[in-house]
């Protein structure tokens, strides 16, 4: 299937031997999800990690009061569900299809034995997860220096990437969690970005940069 050659460019496999590689890929599963499918719950236990070949997929936590959060938005070639790969701690996020999304699934065994047999490889898996955790560091700082105005603008040109017109598959729920902030905080930083010419709104989900120095100067402040 032409989309498992996807492995030979996901950030943490492509140092792997090419014949680790091809034995990785011929134990994967490739799945569908529709969207708003659960790939799998907070809690449930871990036994396989993913990437994502099409669409995307949100990474969410459920606070007990049944708040949620959306810590990451991945989209093709992203790497998830990897953690419990350690520790067989039960999964400490939920997984759910942002839009109708393709994803294969690699089960933990196989990438466990690699990693016997070429222990170097796990300095690979250390360094994503020393970036993952200054990404988290930085999340937190954001939230203490940062206004939401600010930390609007900041997703916002994260999410949009290169492109000045990009679509956000989110909720407004979604994107507040995402930001750290109520529904309506973020809505009246979008409302300011509007009239200030800096954003467009063009439709549900659908955003336009009119003036990406003035957000990402305001993303600092």
């Amino acid at each position: 299937m032409p989309e498992r050659r996807l492995l030979d460019a996901t950030r943490l496999f492509v140092a792997f031997p090419e014949d680790a590689r091809n034995h990785l890929r011929d134990q994967m599963e490739i799945r569908e999800y529709a969207r708003g499918d659960v790939l799998f719950r907070q809690d449930d236990p871990a036994t396989e990690m993913y990437i994502v070949l099409e669409g995307r997929v949100a990474i969410a936590t459920q606070a007990g009061d049944g708040r949620e959060s959306v810590v990451a938005v991945l989209e093709k070639g992203g790497l998830f569900g990897d953690l419990s790969l350690f520790d067989d701690v039960p999964r400490s996020a939920e997984g759910r299809a942002l839009v109708d999304s393709v994803v294969a699934a690699l089960p933990y065994a196989p990438v466990r034995d690699l990693l016997r047999r070429e222990p170097a490889l796990l300095w690979v898996m250390v360094r994503l997860l020393a970036e993952r955790l200054r990404a988290t560091d930085e999340a937190l700082a954001d939230a203490v220096f940062l206004d939401v105005p600010a930390r609007t603008a900041k997703r916002l040109l994260e999410l949009a990437g290169d492109q000045d017109r990009f679509t956000i598959p989110l909720t407004q729920e979604e994107l507040a969690s995402m930001i750290g902030a109520s529904r309506e905080r973020v809505n009246k930083a979008l409302a300011l970005f509007t009239r200030l010419g800096w954003l467009e709104i063009e439709g549900r989900g659908r955003y336009h940069i009119l003036d990406r120095q003035a957000l990402e100067e305001r993303a600092t402040l």
